[in-house]
Formats: C-alpha cells, sequence, structure tokens
C-alpha cells in the first residue's frame, strides 16, 4: 500500500526529491528508499551510526518529521550542494572592490543552492561624494540592479532560480527609493525586499515627530516618520512590498545578542542572520501529531511530540557537519554557532482536527501551548546533546541566558543550560513549507491557514493528454474519510475568509516560542481599505511580531488563485477558481491552437566561435486579439552534430509557445545554461553557452515584436490573462507547470499543483 495520502504527494516526492541518476533512471525505487538515505547519511557522523539510522528513518517515516527541501533531495546523493537553505552573506563593504567581491560569493552560494540575504544599508547613498575620483555614488538601489541581473543568470541547484533578499534600514537617505522599487514591475524582481524597522522609528511614528535619514554621523535630510511610514504602507498596500522587519526587537530577543549583530535575513524572512550565518530547517508534521482526530477525545500526542522533536534536532545538528558550504565563511559561522530552525507544518490541520478555529483566542492559546512544547523539548535536547557531544564553541552561559528569549524559558530548562551548556545557539524558526506540505499529503502548510479544502488541477499525462484531479487538504480529506457526506463544522476556515487581523493573532502567538522568525503571509482582500491596511502592521508591532508580510491583490504582481463558494460544491466546502480582470497582452490558451496555414517571422543567424556552420533561427508567431506572441521555432544548421539536439528543442520550445501564457521564462532558462568547455564573446558579451545564445535571439524577438519590455526583463507589462475556450479567466500561470495556481504563501508565490517557488 502506497504511503502516499494523495496523488499530488508521489508526484511532489517524484518531481522534488527522489534521487535520479542523471539520464533519470531512479536510484529511490520507494519513498521508503529516500528516507533510508537521509537517515543514512545523516547518521554517518554518529557513534553508533546503525541505531541512529533507525532512529531517524522511524522519525521520517509517514511523513512526521519533514527536513527542508535542500535536505531530502540532496542528502546522501554525493551531490555538491549544500543541505542549507538559508545564508545571509557578508557586510557589504561601500568600495567598488568591496562590492564586487561580495556579487562572486553570491553568486557562488546560489549555484550551491543557497538562497540569500543581504542588507544594502552599507553602501553610501546616491549623489554622495566618492573620495579620490571626482564623482557623485551611484547608491545602492544601483548595484541591486547589478545583484538582480546576476541573479538571472545563476541556476540554482535543483533547476530552481535564486533567491534573493535585500534589507535597507529606515534611516537610510535612499530608503525611499528602496520603498518604491518595486512599483517598477520589470525591475529586482529577483529580490525579496523589506525595510528594517527600529524602536526609536516606530516610537516617532507613533508621537508624529521628525525623523532623520543619515549616513555614516551625517544627516541629508529630515521626514516625518509617520509621512515615511505611510509610504512604506502604500507601497505594500500596492505593490505587494516591501516587507517590514523589526530590527532592533530581533537583536534584543537574539540568544547570541553578545556575539553577533543581526542586519538582514535570508529570502522568506524566516531566519534573520548575522554576517555569513547559515541556518538549515525542518518541519514536525502537526497534522501527524493529533490522536484521535475529530473524536471524542482528539489532542496532541505529547509523548511522541517529545520523542520526535528530540530525534530531529539531533538530525539537524548532524546536518551541520554533513553538509558542505559554498564558501569557508559560512561554514565557520555554523559551526560556531550550529544554529538549526526546527519549525512545524500542518497547523492549521492539527487545530482543526480538535475542533478548533483558526484564528480564533483559543486556536491561538492553544497555538502557543503547543509552540512552547515544542521549543524547550527542542532545548531539551540540544542539552542532551551538549553533555554527549560539548556545547556550540561560542556558548557564554551568563551571556546567552540573558538574551531576551531565554529570559522566558521555564527554569529547569535555563538551569538545564546553565549546568550542561547547549548544543545549537538556535533551534526554532517555522519556515515556508510550500512544497513539503504537499509532499505530505497536502497538509496545511507552516502556520497557514488551510489555504482551500478542494481543488482541481490538470495533470498532464505522458501520452500529452491532460486529466483532471481533485487535491484535498489532509485534515478534509479526513473528515470525509471518517465522517463521509456530513457538512464541515463551521470551525472550518481558510485563508480566504480570514480576517487579517487574526492572521496577526496567530503569527504573534507562534512567534513568542520561536527563537527566529516566522514565514507567514498575511492575505489581504483586494478591497481592504489603506487604514486598515495599516492596521496590520501596526498590530504586528503592538503583538510582538519581529516583522510583517502581507499580500493584497495588485496591478503589479498579480492576481493569485482564489477560491469562491459555488453552487456546485458540498455545504462548507471550497472549489479552486483562478480570478483576474479582463484585458492585457498576453492570451493563454486552454488547448493548443492549430497552426494557421500563414504567420509572421523572422530569421535569425548565430555563427558560434570554432563551429563550421552557422545556425538558423526561424521564430514564427500567431496575431490574437491584435497581439502578436511566438508560436513556434525552427533551428537549422548544416553541422549533423547538432542535428538531435536542435530537432528536440525546436520541438519542445514550440510547444511551449503553443500552450500559451507567460512563455518568458524560456529565455530565461536557456540563457541560463552554461557550457562546461566555455563560452564566447559575441557583440561584446559574454555568452556562456550555443543554447544561451539561441535564447538570447529569442529574447531580442520578443521584445522586438513587443512580447517582453526589454533584455533581462518580462513582460512589457503584467497584465492579467484572457483565456480562449474556457468561460472561467485565469491568473499567471506557473513558471514550472504552467498551471494557473499560483498562490501567494509564507511570502513566495507557490504553485498548488507543482509546488514550485521562487523561495523552495
Amino acid at each position: 500500500m502506497s504511503r502516499f495520502a494523495a496523488p499530488i504527494a508521489e508526484q511532489i516526492w517524484d518531481m522534488k526529491y527522489r534521487f535520479k541518476d542523471a539520464d533519470g533512471t531512479p536510484r529511490d525505487v520507494t519513498v521508503e528508499d529516500s528516507w533510508r538515505r537521509i537517515a543514512r547519511d545523516l547518521a554517518q557522523v554518529e557513534k553508533a551510526p546503525e541505531k541512529w539510522e533507525e532512529a531517524f528513518y522511524e522519525a521520517l517515516e509517514d511523513f512526521k518529521f519533514l527536513p527542508a527541501g535542500r535536505i531530502t533531495a540532496g542528502a546522501g546523493t554525493a551531490r555538491r550542494v549544500t543541505l542549507f537553505n538559508c545564508f545571509v552573506m557578508g557586510t557589504v563593504p561601500d568600495s567598488m572592490a568591496g562590492i564586487f567581491d561580495m556579487l562572486k560569493e553570491a553568486a557562488v552560494t546560489m549555484q550551491q543552492g543557497g538562497g540569500i540575504g543581504y542588507d544594502f544599508s552599507t553602501i553610501r547613498p546616491r549623489g554622495a561624494d566618492v573620495l579620490g575620483v571626482s564623482a557623485d555614488a551611484s547608491g545602492p538601489l544601483s548595484f541591486m540592479d547589478v545583484w538582480d541581473a546576476m541573479c538571472r543568470t545563476i541556476m540554482s541547484a535543483g533547476s530552481r532560480r535564486g533567491a534573493m533578499m535585500a534589507t535597507m534600514r529606515c534611516d537610510h537617505p535612499d530608503v525611499e527609493d528602496f520603498i518604491a522599487a518595486k512599483s517598477d514591475p520589470a525591475r529586482l524582481r529577483m529580490f525579496n525586499m523589506s525595510v528594517l524597522i527600529t524602536d526609536p522609528f516606530m516610537d516617532a511614528v507613533k508621537a508624529d515627530a521628525s525623523w532623520d535619514l543619515q549616513f555614516n554621523g551625517k544627516v541629508y535630510r529630515t521626514v516625518q516618520a509617520r509621512d515615511l511610514w505611510n509610504r512604506i504602507m502604500k507601497a505594500t498596500y500596492e505593490f505587494a512590498e516591501p516587507g517590514v522587519i523589526f530590527i532592533d526587537r530581533i537583536n534584543e530577543a537574539n540568544n547570541l545578542s553578545y556575539c553577533e549583530t543581526i542586519a538582514a535575513t535570508n529570502p522568506c524572512g524566516e531566519q534573520p542572520l548575522p554576517p555569513y550565518g547559515a541556518c538549515l530547517l525542518g518541519s514536525i508534521n502537526m497534522a501527524r501529531m493529533v490522536s484521535d482526530p475529530f473524536g471524542d477525545n482528539p489532542q496532541l500526542d505529547v509523548e511522541a511530540l517529545n520523542k520526535l522533536v528530540a530525534t530531529a534536532v539531533r538530525m539537524m545538528d548532524n546536518v551541520v557537519d554533513v553538509s558542505k558550504f559554498p564558501l569557508d565563511e559560512q561554514q565557520a559561522e555554523a559551526k560556531a554557532k550550529r544554529r538549526i530552525g526546527l519549525g512545524v507544518t500542518g497547523l492549521a490541520d492539527a487545530l482543526l482536527m480538535v475542533g478548533l478555529r483558526y484564528g480564533s483566542d483559543a486556536a491561538a492559546e492553544q497555538t502557543e501551548a503547543w509552540l512552547k512544547a515544542i521549543a524547550r523539548a527542542a532545548y531539551l535536547a540540544s542539552v542532551d546533546l551538549a553533555k554527549e557531544k560539548g556545547a556550540f564553541p561560542l556558548f557564554e552561559a551568563d551571556a546567552y541566558l540573558a538574551s531576551g528569549t531565554m529570559q522566558q524559558m521555564d527554569e529547569d530548562v535555563r538551569d538545564a543550560i546553565a549546568e550542561n551548556g547547549i548544543r545549537n545557539a538556535l533551534l526554532t524558526s517555522i519556515a515556508p513549507t510550500g512544497t513539503i506540505s504537499l509532499y505530505a499529503g497536502n497538509v496545511s502548510s507552516g502556520i497557514e491557514p488551510v489555504f482551500a479544502y478542494a481543488y482541481t488541477r490538470k495533470v498532464l499525462q505522458k501520452d500529452g493528454s491532460r486529466t483532471e484531479e481533485e487535491v484535498v487538504d489532509y485534515a478534509v480529506q479526513m473528515w470525509r474519510d471518517l465522517k463521509g457526506d456530513a457538512p464541515l463544522p463551521d470551525y472550518f476556515v481558510n485563508a480566504q475568509t480570514l480576517a487579517p487581523l487574526d492572521h496577526v493573532k496567530m503569527q504573534a502567538a507562534a512567534q513568542k516560542w520561536v527563537d527566529s522568525s516566522i514565514s507567514k503571509t498575511i492575505n489581504c482582500p483586494e478591497d481592504i481599505s489603506f487604514d486598515a491596511f495599516k492596521d496590520v502592521y501596526m498590530a504586528a508591532w503592538d503583538q510582538g511580531c519581529k516583522g510583517c508580510t502581507t499580500y493584497r491583490p495588485n496591478d503589479v504582481t498579480g492576481s493569485v488563485l482564489s477560491v469562491s463558494e459555488s453552487a456546485d460544491t458540498a455545504p462548507g466546502e471550497v472549489a479552486a477558481q483562478a480570478t483576474a480582470e479582463e484585458g492585457g497582452e498576453v492570451v493563454y490558451m486552454s488547448d493548443p491552437l492549430d497552426r494557421p496555414e500563414e504567420l509572421e517571422g523572422s530569421t535569425y543567424k548565430i555563427k558560434w566561435p570554432d563551429s563550421e556552420h552557422a545556425l538558423y533561427i526561424t521564430i514564427n508567431d500567431v496575431v490574437i486579439g491584435g497581439h502578436r506572441r511566438p508560436f513556434e521555432v525552427f533551428i537549422n544548421s548544416k553541422n549533423m552534430e547538432h542535428f538531435a539536439w536542435t530537432v528536440a528543442l525546436t520541438r519542445m520550445i514550440s510547444a511551449v509557445f503553443r500552450r500559451g501564457g507567460d512563455v518568458s521564462f524560456v529565455v530565461e532558462e536557456l540563457k541560463a545554461v552554461f557550457d562546461p568547455r566555455g563560452g564566447a564573446w559575441m557583440r561584446g558579451k559574454y555568452i556562456p553557452s550555443m543554447l544561451a545564445a539561441i535564447g538570447g535571439v529569442i529574447e531580442q524577438h520578443l521584445i522586438a515584436t513587443g512580447f517582453i519590455a526589454g533584455e533581462g526583463q518580462g513582460l512589457k507589462s503584467d497584465p492579467q490573462a484572457k483565456v480562449v475556450g474556457l468561460d472561467a479567466p485565469r491568473g499567471k500561470a506557473c513558471s514550472s507547470c504552467g498551471q494557473y495556481d499560483l498562490r501567494m504563501v509564507e511570502g513566495c508565490m507557490t504553485c498548488g499543483s507543482c509546488g514550485h517557488s521562487k523561495c523552495g
């Protein structure tokens, strides 16, 4: 009998986590093989590896403990990838040479699969003097553009684009430009952006006081703090960014405040890290921890939870020793502090199983109690590891116990740490779990509410046809299995029906016992008033959150999959329905179009150095609704060595083009291909491979026909889509699987059909 609770779970495993040879031949025949591979690899550093391999396997079995995707896909494969998810890079020097040294380090880190964060507050503002060269500084935003372009060309391990976080202090002279940057739909698309909000700034906002914008002690100008706060709020209201990070609160609470200062986070914000800081992630599946779900006495199995947490902490601590690191500085930082980020997923499902409405006071109290139990178990497990293997090298008992987080910890835990030390400096974090939650049977993601109780996805079959498949939330499916056709109780709520302030309440409840931070999206309705929207952020500040990320559908990022009540659904149940405004320059087709007899097109010539024959690339376009878009590609050459792959490429690209949607990702994928034998200089640019050259030709054609805005940019506008052949309009398509199933979850646009997200 399959271990997978839903077909989508097995498909995610096969696509994302199953170990395969380069030719696609599976090494992991079953998911049990994947669990065994991970368990064996992480047990290798133990004195009794066979014993711990079995314990680790038991924790992984049936998706009880879910290591993050980096670990699940990479452990035991001998691939040169890091098992760490999160990095904050070194402090960016305020010099040209230093800035580009940092750019190189970022490229190396992303190439091995790490998401990175940077604080750009250390770069002097635009217009400041540059000593010695009689010039004005171009400012941090100009260098962020360079980072953004680099990220577009670096393919992260596992065929993922790199993800980056950029932060800037609220007192930097260029902060207003930083706030407004995402109003341009084509700029800084590879970054998530957040403003570092200080305690004095929030005091000034509440007092409506003035606020100095300064750099290196020089005040460049003075603004009203409330006006600057409103600018941040307005940009976020209209463009979904920037987020806010309450940086003083983070540093005050940090267990390591005595030996590090934090100024940035990883891309999704759950890991505030010092320069060269690194953290790995994993999640306890709360949906598997409830005994007698929906029964007469449903409750969390505390004994099973404590055992699972202890094993998970040991596994994650071993990852520090097993993993490779892109940079020596990252390895030194990780081993000096041995940070881990143990979190949860399936929280909303677990609350449903015990009869609690997500967002209610009772659910918030229960969440706080559960997260405290996990924190206690994790800290005590790390103390036991310190007894056995030693405390983390930078441990100082008095300073550690004086930190903001540790002052609220129970006395028995504090006493144990004081006597024995602790193995891991920080232990808890709520990470994005969009993909691993699908892999675990579509449990609710992280501490987010259930997004949709059920939705329909189209699945591509081997013969090219598509079948429809219902994807049901794990707790909803359990209710169906136990209760049959009985309607869902009224305590079932989802992300679409939840008030924004209920989101804040749940985040604040969880934050009390999370020593790092939380990746969470507060979904806001499109028609929320600006004043009500601002109240969400002020509530996050007042209730003790370390940051706040919201999502409200907007013209720049577009609409995402939403859900609505339907006459065809059972009472209390919802069906997914994509929503979008009419118009736009992109036409999505429900089925491939037949080829017209005549098409407009252009032919381009590529002469690759050291190749005897040129390539000729013909791109033909179709015109729909007055808009021109690519329809097919032909690649021809007299060089027979190129024949097989050019034919394959022709067919694949043409098939993608004929499906419609935003196909500009084809350009990005081709341009990111590097030839290990070396690239070539063409027209003053270094082109890393012949495939990248083909991608460049397609890109220039799409620019010339008005389909995309410019080189290295996306669509000419960021439209909502018009669908040909379907009654219901659609939002943007997933760049990985092409399905119209995007949703904002935990700060990242995530596909419900394949789990793809920029953040992992």
